[in-house]
């Protein structure tokens, strides 16, 4: 088990600028710098990328596309990894929609993974579709004993956020705190039982530690913070 799963946040979108909540597929497009950053993805570490995957979105497909043509590999679509359905919430970007996204968002981090997004999804349903797809992948690929490189996986920022803390056990108020930046990437690295440890969240590295005084609900609210990192 040497590779790791790195599940990389798509670059910037047309969406982002809009600092809309923009999640139902096949979304916006990457912009001329979404495009520079997915070009400019490194990952450091001594394995090499075998696999490179990607959500049903477009900005996900566009991204992958990038990067695995720098590393002249194949990107491949995978059902279920794509980003928190916000309902009725879709395509707003006014601060109402925006503090109701991240309310809810922080009740799924304190312990109320049930509750619902107004006609969307809860923590529960996002979570039944995409720990799925990284379970079957780490099967495949990570737990065999003759593979040797990292899979990257781009996805987008809540979804990203809200799996890793399941996976790895990371407390609640950090990743509040912690958005992931476009192409930031949150690196797993699969241990004993079938776990996960996190090694790498967006520029941080263990020890993860909680955020007594975390905020997401006024940092989203900020003129120039993008709603869905």
């Amino acid at each position: 088990m040497s590779g790791r799963l790195v599940l990389v946040r798509h670059g910037q979108s047309y969406g982002n600028v809009d600092r809309r909540l923009d999640t139902r597929p096949p979304g916006s497009e990457l912009t001329p710098l979404g495009r520079d950053q997915a070009r400019g993805f490194t990952l450091g570490g001594p394995q090499r990328t075998m696999l490179v995957a990607h959500s049903v979105a477009i900005r996900a497909s566009q991204t992958a596309a990038e990067i695995s043509g720098r590393l002249g590999v194949t990107a491949r679509e995978l059902d279920g990894i794509h980003e928190v359905q916000a309902g009725s919430l879709e395509n707003r970007n006014d601060d109402d929609a925006i503090a109701e996204f991240n309310a809810i968002y922080q009740r799924w981090h304190s312990g109320e993974p049930g509750v619902a997004l107004p006609g969307g999804e809860t923590a529960e349903q996002v979570l039944d579709r995409y720990l799925p797809v990284v379970t079957d992948l780490r099967r495949r690929y990570l737990d065999d004993d003759d593979w040797t490189g990292d899979i990257v996986v781009v996805s987008h920022g809540a979804a990203i956020r809200l799996a890793a803390a399941a996976l790895a056990g990371v407390e609640g108020s950090f990743v509040l705190e912690n958005h992931l930046n476009n192409t930031e990437a949150v690196v797993l690295a699969p241990i004993t039982d079938g776990r996960w440890s996190c090694v790498q969240w967006g520029s941080l590295t263990p020890p993860f530690y909680p955020e007594p005084d975390a905020d997401p609900v006024g940092d989203a609210l900020r003129s120039d913070t993008d709603p869905m990192g």
